[in-house]
């Protein structure tokens, strides 16, 4: 294919490079006329390994080359990869003003092509948030092109996945290829960039692409700092962190793993917030900082409040709730989340009622009888006997659970209102209808 590169800089060099490296005629595009003149004398404009290499080779050979010339570049190619710079403002908002201009500029070129030509493509490279493209760069794209996207020209977003130092090999053998496509036909032809390329290819709504680079990078920054965290409280109190991380690594079950990695509900039991607060605790003796630690617990509480504001909004009392142990299919009770949520509805003033198949106040003992007593004392009064019992009560429904009996007797349509806190299997339905609440989703 036919494809032009803008801007020079460090993804679109590489990408650049590596298209033309596949077989495509690439033509980069930059106003920075030192750049330009670089890459046509056959030299990378980055410090990079390989990139040196393959961008004299592929220059040499006739694959890529560049310009200044917008106009040019555009009419001589099928798709536009933007990848120009989208630094952080000084408030940290993100700086848009390049998205503009090359959408601007490419818009209005576009608007010249003859319409019985191939349609053009423009693929935004270029990291932005969710609602960047459909809210902002496609609106430009529109007026300066007197078009319609989707329809006189294609728009996908397709992020990129390069780490600094290996980004020609990681570009040759990617994790995966996410492409944002606004219509099948874009979808296709960015599909086509990448044909002999391996990994998983993700073909997803626009505003999808665009979250998904943020989430692998927030992700990363998380784990990077878990681990500096967690090594230096290792340190103070005396114990090889990295002996302590190979054994953490070697978990492929729990640990690096999808486990724990989908949006719900609050977590909650006899472990987890136990430990937490120990290891911070240990790490304050210590005098040592735990930012990201520290704050896991508050995030938590966070999201369990979001439940509470979500009944807040529908302005109804009477609420029913499914689901008060901690995990499905046990009766502990310790530090459940759906305790702590029927604890802050009923101090609310909220009418409450509860369903859990597998709680029974008879046969609670010990420390989880214990537990609930100062927690929820009145539980015995809120105890329903049948699904249908809180059902009937209920003009708000929060579901905490799974059970197949709550799920085959949820209505549709007319009926309390669903608050969802674990993603119902029929979500993507329910979503259409009204009195659907979903709490992260």
């Amino acid at each position: 294919m036919r494809i032009s590169v803008f801007g020079l800089g460090y993804v679109g060099c590489v990408s650049a490079a590596c298209l033309a490296g596949t077989g495509h005629e690439v033509v980069g595009v930059d106003v920075n006329r030192v750049k330009v003149g670089l890459v046509n004398d056959g030299l990378a404009p980055v410090v990079e390994e390989r990139i040196g290499e393959l961008t004299a080779d592929v220059v040499a050979s006739g694959a890529l080359r560049a310009t200044v010339d917008v106009r040019e570049a555009v009419l001589g190619s099928e798709v536009s990869l933007v990848c120009v710079g989208t630094p952080s403002e000084s408030n940290g908002s993100l700086c848009t003003t390049y998205l503009e201009r090359v959408a601007e500029q490419i818009g209005a070129v576009l608007a010249d092509r003859d319409p019985a030509g191939p349609r053009h493509t423009v693929v935004f490279r270029s990291t932005m948030l969710p609602g960047t493209c459909l809210n902002l760069l496609v609106p430009i794209l529109e007026k300066a092109a007197g078009g319609t996207a989707g329809v006189d020209f294609g728009v996908a977003v397709n992020p990129e996945f390069l780490r600094e130092g290996t980004s020609v090999r990681d570009f040759f053998d990617p994790p995966k290829t996410v492409i944002g496509q606004l219509d099948e036909a874009s979808g296709d032809t960015v599909a086509a960039l990448y044909a002999n390329l391996p990994g998983e290819v993700f073909r997803v709504p626009v505003a999808t692409a665009e979250a998904i680079k943020y989430a692998d990078n927030a992700f990363h920054g998380l784990k990077i700092g878990f681990a500096n965290e967690l090594g230096a409280v290792c340190q103070a109190l005396g114990v090889d962190s990295h002996q302590v991380m190979d054994v953490f690594l070697a978990d492929r079950k729990l640990n690096i793993s999808p486990a724990y990695l989908r949006p719900g509900f609050a977590f909650g039991g006899s472990c987890l917030p136990k430990d937490l607060r120990s290891l911070v605790y240990a790490a304050q003796r210590a005098d040592v900082s735990v930012p990201i630690l520290s704050h896991v617990l508050p995030s938590n509480a966070d999201h369990l409040q979001r439940a509470v504001d979500l009944v807040g909004r529908t302005g109804k009392r009477r609420v029913g709730l499914f689901g008060l142990s901690f995990k499905p299919g046990t009766d502990d009770l310790r530090e459940s989340p759906l305790v702590e949520l029927a604890e802050r509805l009923f101090g609310k003033g909220y009418d409450l009622l509860i369903y859990d198949a597998n709680v029974s106040l008879s046969r609670l003992l010990g420390a989880n009888r214990e537990y609930i007593e100062n927690r929820l004392p009145h539980l015995a009064q809120l105890l329903a006997e049948s699904v249908a019992e809180v059902l009937d009560f209920a003009e708000v429904c929060l579901v905490g659970t799974r059970d197949p009996a709550v799920l085959a007797a949820l209505p549709h349509g007319d009926g309390p209102v669903i608050v969802d806190l674990v993603r119902l299997p029929d979500a993507e339905t329910r979503r259409t209808e009204p009195g659907y609440l979903g709490l992260a989703w």
